[in-house]
Protein backbone atom coordinates (compact mmCIF):
# COMPACT_ATOMS: atom_id res chain seq x y z
CA UNK A 1 0.00 0.00 0.00
CA UNK A 2 1.20 3.52 -1.01
CA UNK A 3 2.11 5.82 1.72
CA UNK A 4 -0.17 8.31 0.40
CA UNK A 5 -3.09 5.69 0.54
CA UNK A 6 -1.73 5.10 4.39
CA UNK A 7 -2.19 8.88 5.07
CA UNK A 8 -5.49 8.92 3.68
CA UNK A 9 -7.06 6.61 6.31
CA UNK A 10 -7.17 8.71 9.44
CA UNK A 11 -7.92 11.57 7.23
CA UNK A 12 -10.88 9.88 5.26
CA UNK A 13 -11.92 8.34 8.84
CA UNK A 14 -12.03 12.47 10.03
CA UNK A 15 -13.99 13.08 6.81
CA UNK A 16 -16.47 10.44 7.32
CA UNK A 17 -17.09 11.35 10.54
CA UNK A 18 -17.66 15.25 9.49
CA UNK A 19 -19.89 14.20 6.46
CA UNK A 20 -22.51 12.70 8.84
CA UNK A 21 -22.88 15.23 11.08
CA UNK A 22 -23.01 17.08 7.95
CA UNK A 23 -25.80 15.07 6.63
CA UNK A 24 -27.84 14.97 9.32
CA UNK A 25 -27.59 18.68 9.33
CA UNK A 26 -28.96 19.06 5.95
CA UNK A 27 -31.67 16.23 6.12
CA UNK A 28 -32.81 17.76 9.44
CA UNK A 29 -33.31 21.31 7.66
CA UNK A 30 -34.58 19.93 4.51
CA UNK A 31 -37.55 17.88 6.13
CA UNK A 32 -37.98 20.77 8.26
CA UNK A 33 -38.52 23.00 5.01
CA UNK A 34 -40.30 20.20 3.18
CA UNK A 35 -43.14 19.20 5.96
CA UNK A 36 -42.77 22.00 8.66
CA UNK A 37 -41.94 19.92 10.99
CA UNK A 38 -38.64 19.49 13.97
CA UNK A 39 -38.69 16.15 13.15
CA UNK A 40 -38.46 13.02 10.72
CA UNK A 41 -41.07 10.31 11.54
CA UNK A 42 -39.38 7.15 12.85
CA UNK A 43 -40.35 3.92 11.13
CA UNK A 44 -41.83 2.75 14.58
CA UNK A 45 -43.72 5.86 14.73
CA UNK A 46 -47.67 4.45 15.18
CA UNK A 47 -49.28 8.07 14.42
CA UNK A 48 -47.75 8.27 11.25
CA UNK A 49 -48.14 6.88 7.66
CA UNK A 50 -46.29 4.68 5.46
CA UNK A 51 -46.04 6.82 3.09
CA UNK A 52 -44.30 9.44 5.75
CA UNK A 53 -41.98 7.04 7.54
CA UNK A 54 -40.80 5.81 3.59
CA UNK A 55 -40.10 9.76 2.29
CA UNK A 56 -38.11 10.26 5.05
CA UNK A 57 -36.15 7.06 4.97
CA UNK A 58 -35.81 8.13 1.31
CA UNK A 59 -34.71 11.66 1.35
CA UNK A 60 -32.44 10.67 4.57
CA UNK A 61 -30.59 7.86 2.35
CA UNK A 62 -30.01 10.29 -0.51
CA UNK A 63 -29.30 12.91 1.25
CA UNK A 64 -26.01 11.10 3.55
CA UNK A 65 -24.74 9.05 0.16
CA UNK A 66 -24.52 12.48 -1.55
CA UNK A 67 -22.98 14.23 1.27
CA UNK A 68 -20.72 11.22 1.87
CA UNK A 69 -19.63 11.27 -2.11
CA UNK A 70 -19.09 14.40 -2.48
CA UNK A 71 -16.70 14.29 0.76
CA UNK A 72 -15.04 11.00 -0.15
CA UNK A 73 -14.35 12.69 -3.35
CA UNK A 74 -13.16 16.20 -2.29
CA UNK A 75 -10.52 13.89 0.31
CA UNK A 76 -9.44 12.02 -2.64
CA UNK A 77 -9.14 15.14 -5.25
CA UNK A 78 -7.13 17.28 -2.28
CA UNK A 79 -4.81 14.56 -1.78
CA UNK A 80 -3.36 14.28 -5.15
CA UNK A 81 -3.19 17.60 -5.36
CA UNK A 82 -1.13 17.24 -2.02
CA UNK A 83 0.81 14.38 -3.10
CA UNK A 84 0.10 13.74 -6.77
CA UNK A 85 -1.57 10.71 -6.47
CA UNK A 86 -5.28 9.16 -6.05
CA UNK A 87 -6.15 7.34 -2.84
CA UNK A 88 -7.13 3.67 -4.10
Amino acid sequence: MKASALAYKPASLVLGAASGMLAAAAFKKTWQLLRHEDEAPKATDEQRHWNEVLLAAALQGALFALVKAAVDRGGATALRHLTGTWPT
